[in-house]
């Protein structure tokens, strides 16, 4: 068989000492005018601290999205500038690929040419084999278990790595994997000269990276900000940064981000709380939001102990939730979900289980199941006050809690805070860590099959290997995904898909609550910005209008 697919110096100016800055001095350590044409955007994350920025962000998505496509570049990545349909995948640091037709666990990379990182230095295959080593070898001087953490998850499928040539190089995967290009976005290139130039310390790398993304950075405070500034050089003309700087601020709480807009400390946030938003808008403020792969979910346990053993009960607990209430919550900032993936996406199928509310069905699942009023489920989740892509979580939460004691299901809540809960995803539902809970929830994204399912169902990735936190395992759906990963012909793999989100529908080892749109708040000189249709953003062509 033969799959083949062809497409056509940082300087770090000064670290601040870490201390504790309340968010109103913000606006004196940040200028509201503009430095250049390109202006100052100060942007508010969810996140609780800068996410890492050697190259393997952590704080979910949302380190990916600010310190990962920002300072560094992949082999691959989407297309962010269409806002029309679901990004699709496109080269980046690599031009072309393809499946090795006598052996298909070996993909071939041809590489850019003429791409420097940050520090100046040449980016080439000896760079690439450089930083799955420093993932994926242990044993390599340049391992690094922090980035390790974050990445591994990511890239299951992995297995070895070779240099072809000066611009060519041979992965190959553990089995054929047709999905293994969608989960290389994920591993970003640091610079190798850099890293050995700073003796080998990732510490010190991470204050002071070198990628070869369209922004460097040119200031960290740990916990307060991060300060990005264009790289001049950078390969790509068509993404070079619009803006003279771009301000990362971490402010957590919802409603402290909408007071950091209005009183104009930040031009910028994230998930704004959904009841400011008719006010935000009255006051001239953009309002921007587009539905996109993305679900909100409980996951479930499937240990010896938790009560969502029983499909009935996982069945009823999704009959129970008035989703169309938590959307006006939302302020209507919300897709109801019918399963894991949007219902109008190619993949979702023709489910038997219907997804609605339906209350009464769920108290007669439940009977069956031997629940009733004098003998509750009863279950502990592991939820937290905000983090990256969590929408609002505890209204959110809390919604559900009240919705689920009216059929006969008592949650208890363990919050945790958003970076604990999210490294507690790879420890899995066993690990102490997880103190007893019977759900996780984290929201991820669902552009591809990999992301939206095999790396949370596969019985072979159950945590740590990957992220099925709750020991998930079904038979019927390991031997679909073991087809779909085989099934290099785009309608075969396309039809085989479907059947698996359909006998995962069925099988409910999720809540399944809703699907984001992405809400965002901007001060009314903030232009540029194309919100795409994906949980990443592109946000070079962003800048401040005189």
């Amino acid at each position: 068989m033969k799959s083949k697919t062809t497409f056509a110096h940082n300087s770090l100016k000064r670290v601040f000492p870490l201390k504790s800055l309340a968010i109103a001095t913000l606006a004196t350590l940040i200028p509201i005018t503009a430095m250049a044409q390109g202006g100052t955007v100060r942007i508010g994350m969810t996140a609780s601290d800068i996410p890492l920025t050697s190259g393997a962000p952590n704080s979910g998505f949302e380190g990916v999205r600010f310190t990962g496509m920002t300072l560094y570049d992949a082999l691959v990545s989407w297309d962010l500038s269409v806002d029309d349909k679901v990004a699709p995948l496109v080269p980046q640091l690599a031009t072309a690929w393809h499946v090795d037709e006598a052996d298909p666990r070996k993909w071939v990379f041809q590489l850019r040419e003429g791409v420097t990182f940050h520090d100046g230095s040449e980016f080439n295959a000896d760079a690439v084999v450089f930083n799955f080593d420093k993932v994926f070898n242990d044993q390599s001087p340049q391992y690094d278990a922090r980035q390790a953490a974050q990445v591994v998850a990511r890239l299951p499928a992995y297995e070895s790595i070779q240099k072809l040539d000066e611009y060519t190089v041979e992965i190959t995967t553990k089995t054929p994997n047709a999905m293994f290009i969608n989960q290389l976005p994920f591993m970003f290139m640091s610079s190798p000269a850099h890293w050995e130039a700073l003796n080998g310390d990732w510490e010190a790398f991470e204050k002071n990276p070198s990628g070869t993304g369209p922004f460097s950075l040119d200031v960290l405070v740990p916990r307060e900000r991060a300060e990005l500034i264009p790289f001049a050089d950078y390969w790509d003309e068509s993404r070079r940064a619009k803006a003279d700087r771009l301000v990362l601020i971490p402010i957590p709480e919802a409603n402290t981000r909408a007071n950091a807009l209005l009183s104009r400390q930040v031009d910028w946030i994230e998930n704004p709380p959904a009841d400011t938003l008719p006010m935000l808008q009255s006051r001239g403020y953009q309002i921007t939001s587009n539905g996109y792969p993305h679900i909100w979910p409980w996951q479930f346990s499937f240990l010896a102990d938790s009560p969502w053993l029983d499909k009935r009960v996982r069945q009823a607990a999704n009959l129970a939730v008035d989703r169309e209430s938590i959307q006006q919550l939302l302020g209507g900032y919300m897709v109801p979900a019918q399963g894991l993936l949007l219902p109008d996406d190619a993949g979702f199928g023709e489910p038997e289980f219907n997804i609605g509310y339906d209350p009464e069905a769920a108290k007669a699942l439940l009977a069956e199941a031997g629940f009733g009023p004098n003998n509750p489920v009863k279950a502990k989740v592991l939820i937290s006050a905000s983090g990256s892509g969590q929408m609002q979580p505890l209204q959110m939460n809390e919604l559900i809690q009240q919705q689920l004691k009216e059929v006969g299901i008592e949650i208890e809540f363990e919050v945790l805070v958003w970076e604990t809960l999210f490294n507690n995803w790879r420890q899995g539902a066993a690990d102490q860590a997880s103190l007893g809970a019977h759900a996780t929830n984290i929201t991820f994204a669902t552009h591809d099959p990999f992301a939206a399912m095999i790396r949370f169902i596969d019985s072979k990735n159950v945590a740590p290997v990957s992220l099925n936190w709750g020991h998930y395992n079904n038979v019927e759906v390991d031997g679909l995904i073991a087809e779909l990963q085989t099934a290099f012909d785009p309608e075969e793999n396309l039809r085989i898909y479907r059947q698996l989100h359909e006998t995962l529908v069925e099988d409910a080892p999720f809540l399944f609550v809703g699907h984001d749109t992405g809400p965002r708040a901007m001060g009314p000189k903030v232009a540029g910005f194309v919100q795409a249709k994906s949980w990443f953003q592109d946000l070079t062509p962003v800048y401040m209008e005189e």
